[in-house]
């Protein structure tokens, strides 16, 4: 920012009024009227007490200042070429009021007066250096005629206090028109310059109440919506522009709930901070309620997106998890380590059977499984990279297959593999994706079934555009789309007993590997979750 003296702003001349050169060219074509009156009227008599000294001049002047009045009045009220209407309006009309003043001596003192308004509207129309002239050029003028009316025309003088007080009336009214034209015009520059700053501030404002994330809704006394900015269509539908005496823009019709909410506020009552379900479609919403200004009847009603705060809340949460998970990972891999030992000595004794020594290997095997969920949760938790490996999909699909039947009681109901004759690989890390299929196979049983009838689960792997694939399928009662779109939400569950955390860490862990799992409804019934990975070449690619 540049320290320097301020300077004195100036005014563009297209920014003077284009009245302000009317009433000057109106004010002129007055004098030229009066000026033909005394010359041409009947009562020219009356009119003028004194004898006319040269007729002829007289006459000419008079014809020749009318029609340059009603020209002046016609074509002079150009904005754009302010300075030399002005400057040549005001040296004709001096001019002229020299010529009438000497054919008409006893005329002399009224039109000096008159052209006291002249002077005085040119000085406040133009610049500075341009005023003064016209003043010090009107004072010129008019002494200039006393002298040749007084020396060359050997006319009766005038007083000479007279001419004296003229000419000082010219300069102190020409100066101090240049001073109140000068004011005038840095007034509206600095007028023109806050209306503009004003004018960005508004637009400024408006675009950043458009572009806020929280939804603004102004509404007035009789419940109409008058604004409402992108935030809060998107949370509550498009809202119509409709004319005010219409009732399709009423915050009634839009949301009966939150017209009641509001009602309740206006009327003094406790604020409602529970969330607001507008739609099964549209994210839940906090209302809340401001008055615009003191003693006026317009409400702002901000709307914020409810699951903004919840992701927050889950974030924080997440955090704390990922934390408590850290402290107890001594305490869960002390047991887990105790019981390992344990079945490892019982495999050296001699009085167990085959059938138990198979049932000592599903232990030792469920806790290495388990410390290696653990540790996936660790790792999920200090966001550790996954270690991808080249993994055969169908062989991968089947030896899961057969250790989950062998680790789980699963009686009645049926897993199953369904893999094709060409081979499927994937870059993936094998630890992530059996928990991923394990998670998504323990809620197929458990929720993917019909009432009275066995689960019926497969694991199917393909590929598909160059990517390999695994889905989960079931043939259950299927997904409800409002649920669909909260599945993977962290610790979101329809079930009294669930964490709400196994689809969130399986979808995480899916990200890790650079694959995606995603819910895809199935129009025969039931369910399926879509594993993508990449495939073998990704590393290339990358």
């Amino acid at each position: 920012m540049s320290n320097g003296p301020a300077k004195t702003p100036t005014l563009p001349l297209a920014s003077v009024p284009r009245r302000e050169l009317y009433s000057l060219a109106l004010y002129r074509v007055l004098e030229a009227g009066i000026l033909a009156g005394i010359l041409f009227s009947p009562l020219s008599d009356i009119l003028s007490s004194g004898e006319v000294r040269s007729p002829w001049l007289a006459t000419c002047a008079t014809v020749f200042y009318l029609l340059f009045s009603v020209a002046m009045l016609v074509f002079g009220r150009n904005e754009k070429r302010l300075l030399p209407i002005v400057i040549v309006g005001v040296c004709v009309d001096i001019a002229v009021a020299c010529v009438v003043t000497s054919a008409l001596p006893e005329a002399a003192p009224g039109v000096a007066m008159l052209l006291l308004f002249n002077v005085a509207a040119a000085c406040a129309l133009l610049p500075l250096r341009w005023g003064i002239g016209v003043a010090v050029f009107a004072t010129a003028a008019h002494f200039s005629q006393y002298l040749v009316a007084a020396f060359a025309l050997n006319a009766p003088p005038r007083p000479v206090a007279e001419v004296v007080m003229f000419c000082i009336s010219y300069l102190a009214v020409g100066l101090l028109s240049v001073q109140v034209g000068l004011r005038a015009r840095r007034s509206q520059q600095l007028a023109d310059e806050r209306g503009a700053e004003v004018a960005n501030l508004v637009e400024v404002n408006e675009l950043i109440i458009r572009r806020m994330r929280t939804g603004v809704l102004v509404v007035d006394g009789g419940g109409r919506i008058r604004l409402s900015n992108e935030a809060a269509t998107a949370l509550i539908g498009a809202v119509a522009e409709v004319p005010e005496a219409s009732e399709g823009n009423l915050l009634q019709n839009v949301s009966p709930e939150l017209a009641r909410r509001m009602q309740r506020w206006r009327n003094g009552w406790q604020q409602d901070e529970t969330p607001l379900a507008l739609s099964p479609d549209q994210p839940d919403i906090q209302p809340r309620f401001a008055r615009l200004l003191a003693g006026s009847d317009l409400s702002l009603v901000f709307l914020d997106d409810a699951t903004v705060v919840s992701r927050r809340a889950e974030s924080l949460t997440l955090a704390a998890l990922g934390r408590f998970s850290a402290s107890l990972a001594h305490e869960i891999r002390n047991p887990l380590a105790a019981i390992n030992y344990a079945v490892q000595l019982l495999e050296e004794s001699r009085e167990f059977n085959a059938s138990d020594r198979h049932l000592l290997g599903i232990i030792h095997q469920q806790c290495q499984r388990t410390n290696g969920i653990v540790e996936s949760v660790l790792g999920l938790a200090r966001r550790e990279r996954a270690i991808p490996e080249h993994t055969d999909l169908n062989l991968f699909a089947r030896q899961f297959v057969d250790e989950y039947q062998q680790s789980m009681s699963i009686e009645t109901d049926s897993l199953e593999a369904v893999t094709g004759r060409h081979q499927v690989t994937a870059l993936v890390d094998p630890r992530h994706l059996h928990q991923v299929c394990t998670v998504l196979v323990h809620n197929a049983f458990n929720y993917g079934r019909l009432p009275g009838e066995p689960a019926r689960v497969r694991l199917r792997v393909f590929q598909l555009d160059k990517r390999a694939m695994i889905d989960v399928l079931d043939r259950g009662p299927g997904i409800p789309p409002s649920v669909a779109a909260q599945l993977f939400r962290p610790f979101f569950t329809t079930s009294e007993h669930g964490t709400g955390l196994g689809l969130y860490i399986a979808q995480e862990l899916c990200r890790a590997n650079q694959a995606t799992l995603d819910y895809v409804s199935v129009p025969g019934g039931g369910s399926c979750f879509r594993i993508a990975m990449p495939g073998p070449n990704a590393l290339l690619t990358n």
